[in-house]
C-alpha cells in the first residue's frame, strides 16, 4: 500500500521529471498535472521511469489540466477523487523565461500559484505543500539575502523575478495554517555526474561562447572578482527537495538551495576555459567595459548572450544558506563545487551541441 499520494505540477519539465524519478522509488502514487500539449511527452516519460525503476505503471495517473484555470482545469468528476486521495503537493509549474512579458508571467506564476494554493487548502489529508520558488525573488536587492527574508521594494530586473516574488508572497501566507516548505534554487545547471540538462541558458551562454573560438577567446576573462554567481546542479536541487519534503523539521521553512561557497564570475570563467582548453584566461578587462560591451545592440549575435541574461553576471548578491545547510546536513547532502563537475557539463554540451 502506497504511503503517500503525491500531486505534482510542472511535469514533464526537466526538474519535475528528475524529482519524479527520485520520489517514485518509494512506491508512492502520483497525480501528474499536465497541459494538453505535453500529454504525449508526459506519457513517454512516465513509461520510461516505470520501466527503468520497475515501478508499476498504475502508480502514475496523468491528469490533463492547467494551473491558470479554475480548479486547475481538472474535470469535475475527477477532481473530488484527487482531493480525497492527495497527501502531498509539489508545485513546480511556472514560466522560467527572463524575457517573458508581464501578462503571461502573471497569469501563470501568480494566478496559477493562487489556484494551486486554493486546491491545497481544500485537501482534507494534506501532509505537506512543497513550493519551488527561486533565489531571484530578491530582485535588485544587494548584499546578503537571508532565507527568512522576502518582502522588499528594491525592484526587479524582469517579470520573471517579479511574478515569482509575488507568487512566493502568496504561498508564504499559508505557513501559519498549513504544512508548507518553500524551496529557492539559485541558477540550476545540468547533472553534476552526467552533465544532462534540457535547456542551454544561464551559465551555458558562457560555455557556448568560449567553445566558439577557444584558443582566441580564452585569452579574455569576461568575469570579475566583485560578483559571485551562484550555480547549483539539478541533482543537488532534486535530492534536497526530495529529502526535505519528508523531513518534518523543514515544515514552515524557506530553504535556499544554493551553493554556500559560490565562485566569482572570474573564477567561473577560468574553470570553464580550463575545462575546454587546459589553460586559464590571461587578461581580465574592467567589469564596466565588459558589461557595456555585452549590452551593445550587436552583442547577442556575436557572443550568444542575450541582453536579458547580462545582469545575472553582475549581481552583487549573496544567498545565505544557513537553514538549508543545517537541514540538508542531516541527510548527508551538500552542494558540490562547480570546479568539480564543470567538465561533465561541458562534455554533455560537446556531445549534444543543440537541444
Amino acid at each position: 500500500m502506497a504511503s503517500k499520494t503525491i500531486f505534482l505540477t510542472g511535469f514533464p519539465g526537466f526538474i519535475a521529471e528528475r524529482l519524479l524519478r527520485n520520489l517514485a522509488r518509494s512506491g508512492d502514487r502520483f497525480f501528474l498535472l499536465v497541459q494538453k500539449q505535453f500529454l504525449q511527452k508526459a506519457s513517454e516519460s512516465v513509461e520510461k521511469i516505470s520501466q527503468q525503476y520497475s515501478i508499476p505503471a498504475e502508480n502514475f495517473q496523468i491528469i490533463e489540466g492547467d494551473i491558470t484555470q479554475e480548479n486547475l482545469g481538472i474535470q469535475r468528476e475527477k477532481l473530488e477523487e484527487i482531493k480525497q486521495e492527495t497527501t502531498d503537493v509539489f508545485h513546480l509549474a511556472a514560466i522560467y523565461d527572463l524575457e517573458v512579458k508581464r501578462e503571461p508571467a502573471y497569469r501563470v506564476n501568480v494566478e496559477g500559484t493562487c489556484n494551486v494554493n486554493e486546491f491545497v487548502k481544500s485537501l482534507p489529508n494534506l501532509n505537506r505543500y512543497n513550493y519551488v520558488s527561486t533565489c531571484y525573488v530578491a530582485g535588485k536587492r544587494k548584499g546578503i539575502i537571508l532565507e527568512t527574508e522576502l518582502e522588499h521594494n528594491a525592484g526587479f530586473r524582469n517579470f520573471y523575478e517579479e511574478t515569482k516574488y509575488l507568487a512566493e508572497i502568496e504561498v508564504e501566507k499559508l505557513k501559519p495554517n498549513l504544512p508548507v516548505t518553500i524551496f529557492r534554487p539559485s541558477v540550476v545547471v545540468g547533472d553534476s555526474k552526467t552533465g544532462e540538462t534540457a535547456k542551454y541558458d544561464g551559465i551555458y551562454y558562457l560555455i557556448h561562447y568560449y567553445r566558439m573560438f577557444p584558443s582566441l577567446l580564452r585569452i579574455f576573462n569576461v568575469g570579475n572578482d566583485e560578483v559571485k554567481l551562484n550555480i547549483v546542479p539539478v541533482d543537488f536541487v532534486v535530492d534536497g527537495i526530495e529529502k526535505l519534503s519528508k523531513d518534518e523539521s523543514a515544515i514552515g521553512k524557506t530553504v535556499a538551495l544554493a551553493d554556500p561557497n559560490p565562485l566569482t564570475t572570474r573564477e567561473i570563467c577560468d574553470v570553464i576555459v580550463e575545462a575546454i582548453t587546459n589553460k586559464k584566461t590571461v587578461v581580465t578587462p574592467p567589469a564596466s567595459l565588459v558589461r557595456w560591451t555585452l549590452n551593445l545592440p550587436f552583442s547577442p549575435a556575436v557572443t550568444g548572450l542575450p541582453h536579458a541574461g547580462v545582469p545575472y553576471f553582475f549581481i552583487s548578491q549573496t544567498y545565505d544558506t544557513s537553514i538549508a545547510s543545517s537541514l540538508l546536513a542531516k541527510h548527508g547532502i551538500s552542494c558540490p563545487r562547480f570546479a568539480d563537475y564543470a567538465k561533465n557539463l561541458i562534455a554533455f554540451v560537446e556531445k549534444n551541441p543543440k537541444l
